[in-house]
């Protein structure tokens, strides 16, 4: 009989039984204890609360370093972060890094090892930086430390400066434009081609525009800067694109300017202060002011007697208050008393009964233009024509040359009294001029019509209530020219062809100053020298130093 088939499994023995179930015991402790290896060593977890003082070996340091600077460099923030020891902080660290620099590309290389510090507990490792930003490549070297806990597990130690060295709490990095320090305005010559501030007469100068003037032409730079939490710069790492200054363009001719600083300075004045202006006399625009010494800018704002230059305007008053003109008698004594004062000649003018006033005025007589002066000019004791032919024709006023900057007033009073009424028509008493006022009666003689001087193109310029007459204007040119050609002007300018010119001589305390002023086809000029014992001698030298550079 065949045997039956049993559908069940024959029934075990309690031995068996036993070891199978002990056999089942051993591994699942044996799988549970791999999962926990494998877990444990996949997350590679920091411990923050078990943190060892004993710092990584440089091994473990470079290994921990490199997988962060890998994430980091994948754009990866939120991995890069996860090996540090602030996961939260250093992800949103990191993304921000990237906005706000424009982040396309970042590389590292060059890591190094410094020697691990017992202190903190860490391991420092450098490395290179070279990231793609907003308008350029931007490389720096960095820094970042690494730490351990007591099973081995290694972090980054997150901090703000592991993004740049030098950045401190509370701020970020940015890449774009800078900021308004890298666009301060730069005042410059007329072609823009040079900082006035190059010039040594015109460093006040320069920064009085810089702070009243608008510039144009500007192009602001780009980089890389720390800024703070209200992003504002704090300081620029980078420059990825040069930044141009806007130029605030003057009236200033580089060219006549450099020749004034050389003029002021010429070894025939021995050192003794000097001051210069030119003018375009067509325009009225300033193309040179340089002055030397300790006494400021006497170019525009020493207020001192002009001596003789002013017999320029002395003598258009006889023109045009007066009615005579350059053939009109003007006797030249040695000396003349008026209301109680004597004056007399510089020397080497000689005495001439029959000049007149054109003769007078080419060997600047000043005995001549005070009798004349006081004879035509002084009614019942009115003194006041002098002051009216400065004010109505040549501009005499307070003016404004543009850019803030300041320049002290000429004067000559209405109301003078006793010998000033006199003196007055020599350039002396309580007449005070600049080398500026005196450059702008050249220019308004040269012209034909006064020009207010400006240094600013866009400056408005005040006009004279009452132009000078073709007539008197010329009478003017003829004299001036010939002053300058065979006259007190001569040994200075008298070479020099199409020149009109003026000396000028005054007394001041216990000493002289020289002053000069000349006009050629294209600029007017007037140099005071302090201290000179003429004007021909001294400040006609400065003055024929500009004629010939220009």
């Amino acid at each position: 009989m065949r045997g039956r088939v049993s559908l069940y499994p024959p029934p075990m023995t309690r031995r068996t039984d036993v070891a199978i179930i002990c056999g089942g015991l051993v591994l699942l402790v044996l799988m549970g204890a791999g999962w926990f290896f494998v877990l444990r060593d996949t997350t590679n977890t920091y411990d923050p609360e078990e943190k060892s003082s004993e710092p990584p070996s440089a091994a473990a340091a470079t290994k921990a370093a490199q997988a962060f600077l890998d994430a980091w460099a994948r754009d990866k923030p939120s991995e890069a972060g996860a090996l540090t020891d602030a996961a939260d902080s250093a992800t949103a660290a990191l993304q921000s890094y990237a906005d706000d620099l424009g982040l396309t590309k970042v590389a590292f290389s060059g890591l190094a090892v410094r020697e691990p510090s017992s202190v903190s507990g860490t391991t420092a490792v450098e490395f290179d930086v070279a990231a793609n930003v907003e308008n350029g490549q931007w490389a720096y070297r960095g820094t970042l430390g690494v730490l351990q806990d007591e099973d081995g597990y290694t972090a980054v130690r997150w901090d703000h400066t592991v993004l740049h060295p030098e950045l401190a709490t509370g701020q970020s990095l940015v890449a774009g434009e800078l900021t308004d320090e890298f666009m301060t305005a730069r005042p410059a010559t007329a072609d823009g081609r040079k900082n006035l501030q190059d010039f040594p007469s015109l460093g006040d100068i320069a920064g009085s525009i810089r702070d009243n003037a608008d510039g144009d032409g500007g192009r602001p730079g780009h980089g890389v800067a720390i800024v703070d939490s209200a992003g504002t710069q704090v300081k620029t790492l980078a420059v990825l694109a040069s930044s141009k200054a806007p130029a605030i363009r003057t009236t200033i001719d580089a060219r006549l300017q450099a020749a004034a600083e050389k003029a002021v300075g010429n070894p025939v004045l021995g050192g003794k202060p000097a001051g210069v202006v030119a003018l375009d006399w067509r325009t009225g625009h300033i193309l040179a002011i340089a002055y030397s010494g300790d006494s400021g800018n006497i170019a525009i704002n020493a207020v001192k007697a002009p001596g003789s230059t002013l017999k320029i305007v002395s003598a258009a008053a006889l023109f045009d208050l007066a009615g005579l003109h350059p053939g009109s008698a003007a006797p030249c004594p040695d000396s003349v008393l008026a209301n109680g004062q004597t004056f007399g000649n510089d020397p080497g003018v000689s005495p001439d009964e029959g000049a007149t006033i054109a003769e007078a005025f080419t060997v600047s007589c000043n005995t001549a233009f005070i009798k004349d002066g006081f004879n035509h000019l002084v009614n019942d004791g009115d003194a006041s024509a002098l002051h009216r032919e400065a004010t109505e024709v040549f501009g005499m006023g307070s003016w404004s040359i543009g850019g803030g900057v300041g320049t002290r007033d000429p004067s000559i009073p209405p109301d003078v009294e006793h010998g000033d009424q006199a003196a007055q028509f020599i350039g002396q008493g309580k007449v005070t001029a600049t080398p500026l006022f005196i450059a702008s009666i050249a220019a308004t003689v040269a012209k034909g019509r006064f020009e207010q001087p400006i240094i600013m193109k866009n400056q408005s310029q005040a006009r004279a209530s009452r132009p000078i007459s073709a007539r008197t204007a010329g009478y003017l040119r003829t004299m001036m020219q010939t002053a300058a050609s065979h006259g007190s002007a001569a040994p200075r300018v008298g070479d020099l062809p199409g020149v009109g010119a003026k000396t000028g001589t005054a007394e001041e305390g216990d000493h002289t100053n020289g002053w000069f002023t000349a006009y050629d086809d294209r600029i007017a000029v007037a140099a005071l020298v302090e201290g000179g014992s003429s004007g021909v001698d001294s400040a006609g030298h400065v003055v024929r130093d500009l004629l010939t550079a220009d």
